[in-house]
C-alpha cells in the first residue's frame, strides 16, 4: 500500500482488502482457505511475502500456506515451531494493537529458536521508519467459541519499503480477525464434511449388516423369529422366517398372532419363562397347525439398544424331533424289555421305590405311636409337645412331611384297607413248550402272555417282565379281594391257547399277591410276593399247572 495521506489509495486498498476476504469465505477447502488468506496479504495489503502458520492438535503451529516467494515457500512449508517459540515470540516486541512487531535490534535472539523462518537481503535502513530486512511483523488469528489462538500471520517485505503506519497496521489487524472466521469456517465445514463421509459409510456398513442380518434370517436352514421383550407384550412374535413357518406348518401372517407362549406344550411352559433372557437355552414342544408338537431346541439372543437396552429377543430355534425320537427310544430300551416292549425289572424297581418312602407309616392312639410293618405294629412314645427328630433325622422326616404313606391290608380277611398290590406271576409249563417247540414258540407264548396281562389291567398300573417267564404286575388301590379277583382274571386270560410257530399251546399260571408299604424296600416287596408265588403253586395239583 502507499502512503495513508493519500484517500484515494485508502478506498482502492479497501476494495481489494474486501474481495480477498470475499475469496477466503469462498473457498472450497481448508487448504483452499489457508492459501487464499496467504495470498490475499500480497494482493491486497501490500507485502512481498506472507506466511500463515496454523496451531495443530497437539499445540504446535505448522506452516500452512505461504505467498510472495516460490523459493521461501518450498523451504518452509510443512515444518513445525513449538508452541513454547511461538509464545515467546508473542509475548515480546512491541504490541501494535492485536499484532506484534519486533524489530530487528530485538530479534536477533531468535534466530536460534525453531520457528522457521526466511532472510531476506537488503541495504540497512537510512531512515527510521525504513523497514529493516530483520523486522518481524505477526498478525495472530483468533476464533472459536473461547476465542482461541488458531494460527499466526507472518509478513515481510513491505512494498513500500516502510514499517506501516496506522492505516496499514489497522487493515492488516482486520485482515487477521476475518481470517481467523474464514478459516474456523472452513474447518468446521471440513470437520462435518469428514463427519457426514464418517456418517454415511457407518449407515452404509448399516445397510449392509441389516442386509446380511435379513439374508441369514430369512434363508437360515433352522428356524429364527424376532419378538418382543419386556412389557405387556413380551414374547409376541414380530418376525419368523420361513423355516419356522415350515416347521410349525404356519404361515407369517399368523405366527404374528402368537406369543411362543400360546405355542408351547402346557407342560413346558416353566421351562420357556426360564429362557427368556439372554442366553436362555431350552428344549421343549411347540404346537404345530395340525394340532401335533415337535421337539426343538429353543436359544434366546437379546438385540440391545444402547440407549434405551434390551429391545427384542431374537430367538433360534432347532428342530430336535429326529435326536428326542432316539433319545426316547434309547431311554425305553434300558428301561423296558427288548422282547416284550413291558417295563423291565430296573423300571419296575424304579417305579416300586417311586411309591414307598424309607419311613414307615404311623398311627396315633393318644401319646403312642403305633408303627406298622409286615411283622405287626411297634410302639414308640412322643411327649406331650409330640414326636419329632432333631438334627440328621429331621431332614429324613422333612423329606416325608407331605408323603402320602403307602399301606396294606392287614389279616387275611379283608378290612377294607386299599393299597398297592404286587402281583408276582410265574409260568406254568412255559420250559417245555421251549424244549419241545423251540425258542422261537417260547418268545411267542411270553409276547401273547404279556399283551393279555396288558389288556388285563387298568390304566395306570404297570405290567413288567422280570426276566425269563417271570411277570410282575402293580396295581394301586386294591384292597385283598380285589387283588385276589384280579390274580383270577388273568390267570383265566393266560391259559386260553396260544398260537405259537402254527400250533396252540397252553401254560398255566401261579400268582403271589404282595403289598407293599413305605419302610419296605423294592426286593423286599418282590421278595414277598415272590414267596407267595410259590406257596400258591405248591399248594396245587400238579396236574392243573400248566392250564392253570
Amino acid at each position: 500500500m502507499e502512503t495513508e495521506s493519500e484517500p484515494y489509495v485508502q478506498l482502492a486498498s479497501l476494495r481489494q482488502l474486501h474481495q480477498v476476504m470475499a475469496d477466503m469465505n469462498a473457498a472450497r477447502s481448508l487448504a483452499d482457505t489457508l492459501q487464499t488468506v496467504a495470498d490475499g496479504v500480497v494482493s491486497a495489503l501490500g507485502y512481498e511475502l506472507a506466511c500463515v502458520n496454523l496451531v495443530r492438535g497437539d499445540g504446535d503451529l505448522v506452516v500452512a500456506a505461504f505467498s510472495g516467494n516460490p523459493a521461501a515457500e518450498a523451504l518452509i512449508t510443512g515444518r513445525v515451531g513449538s508452541r513454547e517459540s511461538w509464545e515467546r515470540r508473542l509475548g515480546m516486541g512491541e504490541q501494535w494493537g492485536n499484532l506484534i512487531f519486533i524489530p530487528h535490534t530485538e530479534g536477533w535472539i531468535l534466530d536460534d529458536d525453531d520457528v522457521p523462518q526466511w532472510y531476506t537481503d537488503g541495504p540497512a535502513p537510512r531512515f527510521e521508519d525504513e523497514w529493516h530486512p530483520s523486522d518481524r511483523l505477526f498478525a495472530p488469528m483468533y476464533g472459536g467459541p473461547g476465542g482461541e489462538l488458531i494460527g499466526v500471520i507472518s509478513v515481510d517485505r513491505p512494498r513500500n519499503g516502510r514499517r506501516p503506519g496506522a492505516w496499514g497496521r489497522e487493515a492488516l489487524q482486520m485482515y487477521a480477525f476475518q481470517a481467523g472466521i474464514a478459516i474456523s469456517n472452513a474447518r468446521l465445514r471440513a470437520n462435518m464434511q469428514r463427519a457426514l463421509v464418517r456418517l454415511e459409510r457407518e449407515q452404509q456398513a448399516l445397510r449392509a449388516s441389516e442386509e446380511s442380518f435379513r439374508q441369514a434370517f430369512e434363508y437360515a436352514p433352522s428356524g429364527m423369529a424376532i419378538a418382543e421383550m419386556g412389557g405387556d407384550q413380551h414374547g409376541r412374535i414380530l418376525r419368523t422366517n420361513d423355516a419356522l413357518c415350515r416347521l410349525l406348518g404356519r404361515p407369517a401372517s399368523a405366527m404374528r398372532r402368537y406369543s411362543f407362549s400360546d405355542l408351547v406344550h402346557p407342560e413346558d411352559i416353566g421351562t420357556l419363562l426360564r429362557t427368556s433372557a439372554e442366553g436362555g437355552r431350552a428344549e421343549l414342544r411347540l404346537g404345530r397347525r395340525d394340532g401335533s408338537y415337535v421337539w426343538v431346541s429353543l436359544r434366546n439372543s437379546v438385540v440391545a439398544d444402547a440407549a434405551d437396552g434390551p429391545r427384542f429377543l431374537l430367538t433360534h430355534v432347532e428342530d430336535i424331533e429326529e435326536r428326542k425320537r432316539r433319545e426316547l427310544q434309547l431311554a425305553h430300551r434300558a428301561s423296558h424289555d427288548s422282547l416284550t416292549g413291558l417295563p423291565n425289572s430296573a423300571e419296575l424297581r424304579a417305579r416300586l421305590s417311586a411309591r414307598v418312602c424309607q419311613q414307615r407309616p404311623q398311627t396315633a392312639h393318644g401319646g403312642v405311636l403305633e408303627t406298622l410293618d409286615a411283622y405287626g405294629p411297634t410302639v414308640s412314645y412322643e411327649n406331650d409337645f409330640g414326636f419329632r427328630p432333631d438334627g440328621a433325622l429331621a431332614d429324613a422326616y422333612d423329606a416325608y412331611d407331605h408323603h402320602v404313606h403307602t399301606i396294606a391290608p392287614e389279616g387275611d380277611r379283608d378290612d377294607g384297607t386299599k393299597g398297592l398290590a404286587v402281583l408276582f406271576c410265574d409260568l406254568d409249563g412255559f420250559k417245555s413248550i421251549n424244549d419241545r417247540f423251540g425258542h422261537n414258540a417260547g418268545d411267542a407264548v411270553l409276547i401273547e402272555v404279556a399283551r393279555r396281562l396288558s389288556n388285563g389291567v387298568r390304566d395306570g398300573d404297570t405290567v413288567a417282565r422280570l426276566g425269563g417267564d417271570e411277570f410282575v404286575i402293580l396295581a394301586d388301590g386294591l384292597g385283598r379281594a380285589d387283588a385276589q379277583d384280579l390274580a383270577v382274571r388273568l390267570r383265566n386270560e393266560i391259559i386260553q391257547p396260544i398260537r405259537a410257530e402254527g400250533r396252540a399251546v397252553r401254560v398255566g399260571a401261579s400268582f403271589g399277591i404282595g403289598w407293599a408299604h413305605c419302610g419296605m424296600t423294592a426286593d423286599e416287596v418282590l421278595k414277598s410276593a415272590d414267596e407267595r408265588m410259590y406257596v400258591e403253586k405248591r399248594s396245587r395239583p400238579k396236574q392243573h399247572r400248566r392250564a392253570g
